[in-house]
């Protein structure tokens, strides 16, 4: 495969038509050289009020597929929606809102059986879940466990991956466990945000240089992302929407070709079943 034809996916960045930028980042994704995209729901709560039923959610995974389908129409390749429940919305049902940790668990799970409702419909392609990366009781701590439970259990009978958001690690072989144990490999399971090496599951590497280079020296499946978060109000909170592209040239220009095509080509077809050569234009 030649450098031109080589597909480049950003696996999780955020887009918000309505308050961020929205289609012209894709736009400067694009122009940077890339390809295909996963677009993850921005946190329920940003799009309407805090969530008190499964159909509450609903709101922001609607308008998420819009703005894949015009994301899609952009982009060289395509782009693909990543649906769930961020882990952060516990605390808000707990600390705002008033719930018991098991009731704040129960209704996120319902969010993510309505995000299953859209895979199952080929809507959107994978499940998203986790739990908090910052301090929480304990009883807070098992309820978010029981939420990422449900969502293998889910994804298990789906057949799909999952995006996980939780705190910092290099070992995450106990989650790795709880997904063997619902029927689902642990190759379809990504820790988004990773650093550069993860023992258990798939890491979706931030694409700073770093990083990079201790995955492409691993030679294990990566993905790589930027987690672009599309609020002007965080501006450099994380990387921008060109920052993927620009990576996949720096690591070509050091001679890692083999951990391109690995990240953008092998692992995504590994890990969520998709062809990002085929749904590559003109490929």
């Amino acid at each position: 495969m030649s450098e031109g034809t080589t597909p480049i996916l950003d696996n999780h960045l955020h887009l918000d038509p309505d308050h961020g930028r929205g289609i012209d980042a894709v736009r400067d994704f694009s122009r940077a050289g890339g390809t295909h995209l996963l677009v993850v729901n921005k946190p329920s709560w940003y799009l309407g009020d805090v969530p008190s039923s499964g159909s509450d959610f609903e709101t922001v995974f609607e308008r998420t597929l819009e703005t894949v389908a015009h994301a899609a129409d952009v982009l060289d390749g395509t782009a693909w929606a990543v649906l769930g429940v961020h882990p952060g919305l516990i605390s808000k049902l707990v600390d705002d809102r008033g719930y018991e940790p098991a009731e704040a668990s129960e209704l996120m799970c319902r969010g993510i059986d309505r995000a299953a409702s859209f895979v199952e419909d080929g809507r959107a392609i994978a499940l998203k879940s986790g739990r908090p990366h910052y301090d929480v009781t304990e009883a807070v701590w098992e309820a978010s466990n029981e939420v990422i439970r449900h969502t293998f259990d889910r994804a298990a009978t789906l057949e799909c991956a999952v995006q996980l958001h939780t705190e910092s690690s290099e070992d995450l072989t106990e989650i790795a466990s709880w997904a063997t144990d619902a029927g689902l490999a642990p190759t379809r399971v990504v820790k988004h945000y990773s650093a550069g090496r993860l023992d258990g599951l798939v890491p979706s590497v931030m694409s700073d240089r770093d990083r990079l280079e201790r995955a492409a020296a691993r030679g294990d499946p990566f993905l790589m992302e930027t987690d672009f978060v599309d609020d002007p109000d965080r501006p450099g909170a994380v990387l921008g929407p060109k920052t993927v592209p620009r990576r996949v040239n720096w690591l070509r220009d050091r001679g890692h070709e083999s951990a391109v095509r690995n990240a953008h080509v092998e692992t995504p077809k590994l890990v969520y079943g998709i062809d990002t050569v085929e749904t590559l234009n003109g490929s």
